[in-house]
């Protein structure tokens, strides 16, 4: 049964400048260690951090809060499996609201292109 289902597409461009002016200070709200590390291991990171931006506003769609007190930036982690294929493992606010819901998968779909960066989200029970 799917509980929520979000979506979010972001002009890369918008997550380049805001990387360019703010820096490290953007990135670190946005983002965890291990996904700045795989991020900034690219030679443009700006698709990478901007996919990872729209999953979590994806996310969020879909567990109907938005980014906000119910649901930061930081209580959402983008991975990767060997194969690629990302996965979401989630932290602190993240893991309470997964709960509350009797939620019992959440996946994610991701795709950048040098433009534009897109990402779905679906929450089951």
């Amino acid at each position: 049964m799917i509980l929520g289902v979000g979506i979010d597409i972001i002009e890369v461009a918008r997550i380049a400048s805001s990387y360019e002016k703010f820096g490290d200070r953007f990135v670190n709200r946005i983002l965890h260690a291990n996904e700045i590390a795989y991020c900034l291991s690219h030679k443009e990171p700006a698709p990478f951090i901007a996919v990872r931006f729209a999953a979590k506003e994806a996310i969020s769609k879909a567990f109907g809060t938005g980014i906000g007190a119910s649901l930061g930036w930081l209580d959402m982690e983008i991975r990767r499996k060997a194969s690629g294929e990302p996965f979401v493992v989630l932290h602190g606010r993240g893991k309470k609201l997964f709960k509350a819901h009797r939620a019992k998968n959440l996946l994610v779909s991701l795709s950048h292109t040098a433009n534009y960066a897109a990402a779905t989200a679906v929450l089951e029970k």
